[in-house]
Order: C-alpha cells, then structure tokens, then sequence
C-alpha cells in the first residue's frame, strides 16, 4: 500500500485487539522508520515506541492498546508544523502495515508521557499516539466519540481551498487540475476535526494558511499548527503520486487575510 492508499483508508482506532500483539520484529521494523522519518523543515524530532504497562500509560477514550509511540521537539519556530508533518508519516506507514492509530493532544495525563521521554523545559510534547492491531468492533464509547466530533464529516472544497485571494473559489480549470490532491488534504485528520488549513491557490504557487477563528489548543501548545503540518505532508503525497517536482518554501505573500501564513509549496 502507498501512502495516498493509506490516506483514503485510515481512521481513528481507539479499540485495540489485545490478545494479537505485536512482535519484536515488527516492533524493530516501526522503530527503524521512526529513526529515518524527516521534515520539510529539517527539524530533528525524537521518536520512541513504549510499553503501555511498563510506562504506566492510559487514557479513559483507548481500550486495549499495549504501545505509545510519543514524540518530543525543541520549543523552534515551526515546531510544530515539522512535528505533524513527520508524525502524519508515520501513521500512514502504520495504517499502511495494517497497524491502528490515532492523534492524542488530549485525554491523557500530559505529565506521565512527558515524564516517560523525559521532557525538558526547552522540548514539547504535541501529540502520542497508541498503536496496535484494530479490534474487530468499536467499543460504544468509542462510536460515541466519533458521533460527537463528526468523525466522518469534511467541509466542502469552497470552504478550504481559494484561487488567487480568499474571495474567489477554485475555477474549473483550477479544480480540475488539483481536485485529487486537494482530496486528499481534505480527507486530513485535525485536532477535534476543526480543518483549520485554508489554501490559496495562485497557478502553481500553493499557499498554507491557518484559520483560528475556533481555535483549539492544549496546555499552552497551538495544535492547529500541527494540523497544517499534517494537511502539508497529505498535499506532498498527492505531488508524489502525480510525480510532480516542488519545492517547500516560507514566503509569505503578504495577502491582506484573517488568516495565518504557515508555508507555500512551488510546484514545478
């Protein structure tokens, strides 16, 4: 499976099978893309996959996981946008290996994962993830959840994605040239489900913007950015599997927006 097939399959596991448990191979084969995953921004994040048990590592919306995979970055700018971007690989790899994921910024005690990689003052935490093989049946709690952040609902093309300034829809032209792509962003997980990526599309220079207006953060930490890292590395891998050439940039534009200028992308 590639990643764009991993994309249009994923979903959020919170019901784990606990009696299939991964092996030590496959648990060496997870840590070695761990060690070689990267950014677009050449930020060095920390990767470690922990026992559950051992680490004493929960949280009242996950039954049945026996691993955490917890990052840590230093508190940079575009922390947290290389964190999501790199993360979102890695659970597409999972997804792609048939293991469940998903994000975590909150519904965890913070202090217990932090303590479990060691957190310094100068390092963040965003996100965990716990992993394993998918239990057949959601647990109603888990149904439940789903239902109330609309798990299963996305926003319609006219309400993200822009043509030239943020009062004009995407063209025929336009749509029909990036629509596969920009399903594909579209299809992005994000933090409560809040899609707060917002494109503008100029010919083929590619705008990442961030909506606030209903913001959502987590102890101090704007996971809306993680969000962005993750719609960036979604709108690479339909690049990627059209195998169009880009390059990543931070250019802002400066196009007067409620708005925030996260990145850009040239294709080329």
């Amino acid at each position: 499976m590639n990643f764009k097939e991993a994309i249009l399959k994923r979903r959020s596991v919170r019901t784990f099978d606990f009696k299939n448990d991964l092996t030590p191979e496959l648990l060496a084969d997870i840590n070695n893309f761990l060690k070689n995953a990267n950014n677009p921004y050449n930020i060095d994040i920390e990767w470690k996959i922990f026992e559950a048990s051992k680490y004493k590592l929960s949280s009242p919306v996950i039954n049945g996981e026996k691993y955490y995979i917890i990052g840590k970055v230093k508190k940079i700018d575009h922390a947290l946008e290389a964190f999501g971007y790199e993360f979102e690989e890695i659970i597409l790899y999972l997804t792609s290996i048939g293991i469940g994921t998903t994000w975590m910024a909150g519904t965890l005690d913070r202090k217990i994962f932090e303590h479990a990689i060691d957190l310094k003052e100068d390092e963040v935490m965003p996100c965990v993830t716990p992993i394993g093989y998918p239990n057949n049946k959601m647990s109603l709690k888990e149904k439940l959840m789903r239902k109330g952040i609309k798990a299963d609902h996305r926003k319609e093309f006219n309400e993200l994605f822009f043509s030239k300034n943020f009062n004009n829809p995407l063209d025929n032209d336009e749509l029909n040239k990036y629509k596969d792509i920009l399903e594909l962003v579209r299809k992005a997980p994000s933090a409560v489900n809040k899609q707060p990526w917002r494109i503008l599309i100029n010919d083929n220079l590619i705008h990442f913007y961030k909506d606030s207006k209903k913001g959502y953060s987590n102890h101090g930490l704007d996971i809306q950015k993680v969000d962005l890292g993750i719609a960036i590395d979604h709108f690479v891998i339909g690049l990627k599997d059209k195998n169009l050439d880009y390059e990543f940039l931070i250019n802002d534009p400066k196009i007067e927006c409620d708005f925030e200028y996260i990145a850009s992308i040239l294709i080329k």
